[in-house]
């Protein structure tokens, strides 16, 4: 199985244009990358789609997605992704989220965790952990991007994106990402102030899997976030950052296959 077995199709879903690629069979399992959509064509989407029907749909307004003018923040997000699930009649799924896309995924599940089998968030956003004046997640739009991405990655060099390399159709969603993450996400900064007090809503086996060496979102907000959904487990990754699934993809498929199996 490769990155060449995914069939990709744009659905039309509520009225809503959606990128949708489809790899693998066997139950399903609803991928939700992060905001750099790094994870559509990493070895860990083959090995789940040797068990799985792994189901990576893009936000709008990232990717090949046209985002409509109405959409405006994450919370509009999750009630699309509902309507994919029902479009896609899938009675029972279990959602894998990264970054942003567990945030998306924490969304969906505090308004209908009825057809979820299990939840996996991995350094996820969307809450506000402390006071006014605490930062629970570093600013990641004015600060340089070497600062960043020492905040995002344990090993640098595992971050670096060959954009040289890119054809000109990648360039742009590449920018067109960026300019759509900070559009949905830059106020409120990076959370959904509602969303802390939905979360006791999610019933479904839920576990936070978190790398122990991010920097942007530390370990201790992770385990903050795990804490307010109600049985979720806490799991770090060593000598990982922001992605551990990339850093450390043996100890992370170990975590999640334990979990999902």
């Amino acid at each position: 199985m490769t990155s060449a077995d995914m069939k990709s199709r744009l659905m039309n879903v509520g009225g809503v244009e959606l990128e949708v690629d489809i790899r693998g069979s066997g139950s399903p399992l609803l991928l939700l990358s992060s905001e750099d959509q790094l994870e559509n064509h990493l070895p860990l989407v083959d090995a789940l789609a040797k068990t799985h029907q792994v189901i990576i749909p893009t936000p709008p307004g990232f990717g090949h997605s046209p985002r409509p003018d109405w959409m405006t923040n994450v919370d509009d997000i999750s009630y699309v992704y509902l309507d994919l699930i029902e479009s896609l009649k899938l009675p029972k799924v279990d959602i894998v989220g990264f970054s942003l896309g567990g945030w998306i995924a924490a969304e969906m599940a505090t308004k209908d965790d009825s057809f979820i089998g299990k939840l996996v968030l991995v350094d996820a956003y969307g809450v506000k952990i402390g006071g006014p004046f605490d930062v629970d997640i570093e600013d990641m739009w004015t600060q340089h991007p070497d600062k960043v991405a020492a905040w995002k990655w344990h090993d640098t060099a595992k971050g670096k994106r060959d954009f040289a390399g890119m054809s000109d159709d990648q360039l742009t969603v590449v920018a067109q990402n960026i300019e759509t993450f900070a559009r949905y996400c830059w106020e409120p900064y990076m959370h959904n102030p509602k969303l802390k007090r939905r979360l006791h809503r999610i019933k479904t086996p839920t576990m936070v899997i978190w790398g122990a060496n991010d920097s942007l979102t530390k370990p201790a907000y992770g385990k903050a976030y795990a804490e307010l959904i109600s049985g979720a487990k806490f799991e770090t990754i060593a000598s990982a950052g922001h992605f551990p699934h990339i850093e450390q993809p043996d100890a992370f498929m170990k975590t999640l296959n334990g979990f999902l199996a």
